[in-house]
């Protein structure tokens, strides 16, 4: 088995040129692979095409590539809580695939599993599947680039006939991972809500990195306790328990309720 293990972060994004594409994981702020992206950012990578589920927040996540203007375009399920996301969609310099939150889940799946295509019913009668939804604008307000129809076809299910639309799988260059365990071989045990975006982000990029807090030698994993195998995973670089976590927004009981 090969030795996947990276010296520094910078070491293993090193390749990551302009014009890249990146599927990202992470859900909120949850499971966000900061340290890659911040090397990322650091060696001035452009032009990126990126596919998370968001795009965290103004100082936070995938906003500081956003805010850096290093992203070109983004395919997300949730752009809510990003000031300067909107300024630049809305000024026409940031192109935007907005995708079913479950719909962009399959297509990452998907294309980490060799399969082209897909049919669902979500978005069948809406403009996910009728086309016309605004990708990216002018700097006059007027729509520049708008998504485009999608195939839909009638299947029998169930004794009845429904509507299904085509969705595309989404395969990129490279993946970027946030995972609480892996071992040398790419092994990878994701906590809780880490667990989320990150498995099938690593599985559509073709070259798949992933930061873990803590790197054990092979065959100290339980094998049944691994969330995405080896196989998957081709650098891994081990960032410490102590990284930063954030979340997007504390909220407590006031004392003595």
């Amino acid at each position: 088995m090969i030795d996947k293990q990276w010296e520094s972060a910078a070491a293993a994004v090193a390749d990551i040129e302009d014009g890249s594409s990146l599927a990202v994981g992470g859900f909120g702020l949850s499971g966000n692979p900061i340290a890659l992206i911040e090397a990322v950012l650091a060696q001035g990578t452009k032009d990126l095409s990126v596919v998370s589920n968001n795009c965290g927040v103004d100082d936070w996540g995938l906003g500081i590539l956003l805010g850096a203007q290093r992203i070109r375009k983004m395919t997300s399920s949730y752009v809510g809580e990003n000031k300067e996301f909107e300024r630049q969609f809305l000024s026409g310099e940031l192109e935007v695939d907005l995708t079913p939150q479950g719909t962009l889940a399959e297509k990452l799946r998907a294309g980490g599993s060799g399969i082209a295509a897909f049919f669902t019913q979500t978005g069948v009668g809406t403009q996910v599947a009728e086309g016309g939804l605004p990708r990216k604008y002018n700097t006059d307000g007027r729509v520049d680039v708008a998504s485009p129809p999608k195939d839909v076809r009638a299947f029998e299910v169930n004794g009845q006939m429904r509507e299904f639309v085509l969705e595309e799988a989404i395969a990129t260059d490279f993946s970027l991972v946030h995972a609480a365990r892996g071992d040398r071989h790419g092994n990878l045990v994701f906590n809780k809500a880490a667990r989320n975006f990150n498995p099938l982000a690593a599985m559509a990029g073709r070259i798949c990195i992933a930061q873990v807090e803590e790197l054990v030698e092979p065959g100290e994993l339980d094998p049944d306790s691994v969330h995405l195998p080896g196989v998957f995973v081709n650098r891994i670089v081990e960032v410490g328990r102590d990284i930063p976590k954030r979340i997007e927004r504390r909220t407590v009981a006031a004392e003595g309720v």
